[in-house]
């Protein structure tokens, strides 16, 4: 970085890591569109592919939202959040499709006292800690 410009934090990651294993033919077929230039590389395709069948069900994952009661999206708690709920006797239920986050500096006593339960279909970003202290809490 140029001397003038400051990283205010470091960036976290806007996408998970998955492995899909894919039979050689598929894989194969997967390479000539890629080699023909339908797509950039496998992971275009796949990211591709996967948008297109979520696009196609949309109705029903917005419906089961709904049903679930689920935050769609990003859903941050910070301690101020946590301890707000403490002093209001509060105990939250996190239910979130997307991407959960608890701050760093959640201490997992602070997380006990506050959350109930944790359902998070995507990923759940929190300290091992605090992951630890929640175990018995996650669906």
């Amino acid at each position: 970085m140029p001397d003038n410009v400051h990283q205010l934090r470091a960036k976290g990651p806007d996408s998970e890591k998955i492995t899909v294993n894919l039979g050689f033919v598929d894989l194969g077929q997967i390479d000539l569109m890629v080699q023909e230039g339908f797509y950039s590389n496998r992971a275009d395709f796949i990211r591709t592919a996967i948008r297109n069948q979520l696009d196609r069900h949309a109705d029903v994952v917005r419906q089961s939202t709904v049903r679930h009661s689920l935050d769609l999206g990003l859903r941050s708690y910070s301690r101020t959040d946590l301890e707000a709920a403490q002093r209001a006797g509060q105990m939250l239920q996190i239910n979130v499709l997307g991407l959960a986050t608890i701050a760093s500096d959640v201490t997992p006593e602070l997380a006990r006292a506050t959350i109930a339960s944790v359902s998070v279909l995507g990923a759940l970003h929190a300290t091992a800690a605090v992951k630890a202290a929640l175990a018995d809490r996650m669906r």
